[in-house]
């Protein structure tokens, strides 16, 4: 059987190659703390569960309009533009996942042989998605920087062109958990205008900050028109199986969008759409109290390894940190996985080499785990 080259061209996802592993090791018995899943390890809130059975009790088990339920939508858009940007519910399609949103983005937006310009290091699907629709990338490394994107605009500016067809913006980051500054992201701006860029600005960690702003692309002038805005449900609500996600853009942007979702996914599920609006309009302190519980094992997990040696960058949101290693990462994953019973995730898969990303969306208490059996095992 022949395979096409979009799908040849792409790598199976580090995360689950190593949550395979780990999950291999834990069958036979071996207690792996996992600090590999971006998952939060909360349970939806109780609000929020209770919406979803209240709505499939009431009928809303069928087909959903393609887009969106109504309601969702102008739910939605009533959260951006509380956020400053000025969507209406006509700019917003709901998908299952944010992932499908960017997905369709791609799609609709890169061409063969277009150019996608990544932030590096960058969560490991935007490249797969570059490539599932076409396009060639370009990246930028920010790690000389401490994963800042101010200091690295001069580099930015170098690597965009009147050819770019997409630059993707991550803040929150996946994986440094950089909070990009107005400065960064009007330098962003800057650019886009100067080149007529398109900018997918991924925003799905933006309620999983720990004190600095949070400046969203389109919100900035000159950007509505040039902006597709990306987030959902999975991370600030702990919904990640509940699979909710959506992208706000001007009208063509969703018209030609849309027909992607409605020939593959055809909608979000109807109830969990539900369960979406009651997300939105009534769980502010249940969202709070779990980014205090992050910021707290933030500031634990970087104490642990200032004790051991290790000078890591303190990241300003999302639940991720990059622990400086060995230069084959990738080896040193899988060392520190079959010795210590730690899993990470290679840097190098983020475009980082010589990094692990590890999740703290797990205890104190396994932190602290793990770091006390990685420095027993030799890998501190």
């Amino acid at each position: 059987m022949r395979f096409t080259d979009r799908v040849t061209s792409v790598e199976p996802s580090a995360t689950l190659a190593v949550s395979n592993l780990a999950s291999e090791l834990e069958a036979d018995g071996v207690d792996v703390v996992d600090l590999s899943v971006g998952e939060p390890d909360f349970d939806t809130p109780e609000n929020i569960k209770q919406a979803g059975k209240d709505a499939m009790d009431a009928g809303h088990t069928g087909y959903a309009p393609s887009n969106g339920v109504p309601e969702l939508r102008e739910a939605i858009a009533s959260k951006l533009r509380d956020d400053g940007l000025d969507y209406d519910a006509g700019n917003v399609i709901v998908t299952p996942g944010a992932k499908q949103a960017l997905y369709e983005t791609f799609q609709t937006l890169v061409d063969d042989g277009d150019e996608v310009v990544l932030l590096d290091p960058a969560w490991v699907s935007y490249e797969a998605m570059a490539k599932l629709a076409g396009g060639e990338l370009s990246r930028v490394d920010l790690a000389a920087h401490d994963f800042q994107l101010e200091p690295a605009l001069d580099d930015l500016a170098e690597a965009v062109s009147d050819d770019t067809a997409l630059l993707v913006v991550n803040s929150p980051s996946n994986p440094t958990g950089a909070v990009y500054s107005r400065e960064a992201m009007e330098g962003v701006r800057d650019l886009a205008v100067e080149h007529d860029l398109t900018v997918v600005s991924d925003e799905i960690y933006q309620h999983i900050n720990y004190g600095r702003e949070h400046v969203s692309l389109a919100a900035l002038d000159g950007m509505f028109e040039r902006t597709v805005t990306i987030n959902g449900f999975s991370k600030a609500y702990a919904m990640t199986g509940w699979r909710l996600g959506y992208l706000a853009a001007p009208e063509e942007v969703v018209s030609q969008a849309g027909k992607v979702q409605s020939h593959s996914v055809s909608s979000a599920t109807n109830f969990v759409q539900r369960a979406g609006v009651e997300a939105l309009e009534n769980t502010d302190e249940s969202v709070a109290e779990m980014v205090e519980a992050f910021e707290a094992r933030r500031d634990r997990l970087v104490e642990l390894f200032a004790e051991h040696g290790k000078d890591v960058t303190t990241p300003d949101g999302a639940f991720y940190l990059m622990l400086p290693v060995t230069e084959d990462d990738q080896q040193w994953c899988q060392d520190a996985l079959k010795d210590a019973h730690v899993a990470t995730v290679p840097g190098s898969a983020f475009g980082a080499p010589g990094y692990a990303r590890l999740s703290y969306a797990a205890s104190t208490e396994r932190l602290e785990e793990a770091v006390e059996r990685l420095a027993d095992a030799g890998y501190l």
